[in-house]
């Protein structure tokens, strides 16, 4: 007997055209569905408001392939550039620039989800896009991690406003840097090379600008809000 299509839900026409997208055998697909492609478009275009849910889904599926065989790197922080619980057990992964002016509006968002969350670890990725200075200031805080000192600088480096020559070096001021170990550390170039990795790892997950996060399963970008930043950390440990 011929299997009836005309009552079908839809959620079956975004998982076939999602699938079309991502290269899956459509003799399988049509098994499953019972729609052959002639349905499909038909459905789709007199459906058109689906497609960018099905966009999405698709969007949310390939990064979810980038994520899971970079997990252990990406929730692996430079030593010492880490917020919060050092030894926590739920990570939240930040991808960020000190010239971004919507990372500096996150910094408070961050702390409030730490302070309602001890076992919370915030790793944060230095990404510096926006301008020379946004990379003389990453180098900085690099420098600042292996001193200790991370989060000092973080705080005082977005407080700042705008890193140039003279608010890094207050910045690392205030932070309590040693500015001459700092000089010299920076010179030797290891830095550029995590910089370089963290913006190839951002752009493995599809990221184009900062801030950008992972938490658990879910990759956001732009800023969040801290209300949001909270429900994806507590789906995360719903889901751990």
């Amino acid at each position: 007997m011929k299997r009836d299509t005309s009552s079908a839900p839809s959620c079956w026409l975004l998982i076939a055209f999602v699938s079309a997208l991502a290269g899956f055998g459509g003799a399988a697909l049509y098994d499953r569905t019972g729609f052959a492609d002639d349905a499909m478009r038909d459905y789709l275009l007199a459906h058109p408001e689906i497609l960018p849910e099905a966009m999405e889904v698709l969007r949310s599926s390939e990064q979810q392939a980038q994520l899971d065989p970079m997990r252990t790197k990406l929730e692996t922080p430079f030593p010492g550039a880490v917020l919060g619980n050092p030894d926590g057990t739920v990570t939240l992964v930040e991808f960020t620039d000190y010239a971004c002016g919507y990372c500096r509006k996150s910094v408070d968002d961050v702390k409030a989800v730490i302070a309602e969350n001890p076992d919370l670890r915030v790793v944060i990725h230095e990404m510096p896009i926006l301008s020379p200075e946004s990379a003389a200031a990453a180098r900085m805080a690099l420098a600042a991690a292996e001193q200790g000192k991370f989060a000092a600088f973080h705080d005082a480096m977005f407080a700042m406003g705008s890193p140039n020559e003279k608010t890094i070096a207050a910045a690392a001021r205030e932070a309590g840097i040693d500015f001459d170990q700092a000089s010299q550390d920076m010179a030797n170039g290891q830095y550029d090379q995590r910089l370089q990795a963290n913006i190839e790892m951002a752009s493995s997950l599809g990221f184009q600008g900062t801030p950008s996060w992972v938490v658990g399963d879910q990759v956001l970008s732009g800023a969040q809000g801290k209300e949001k930043l909270a429900e994806a950390i507590a789906a995360s440990q719903e889901n751990s």
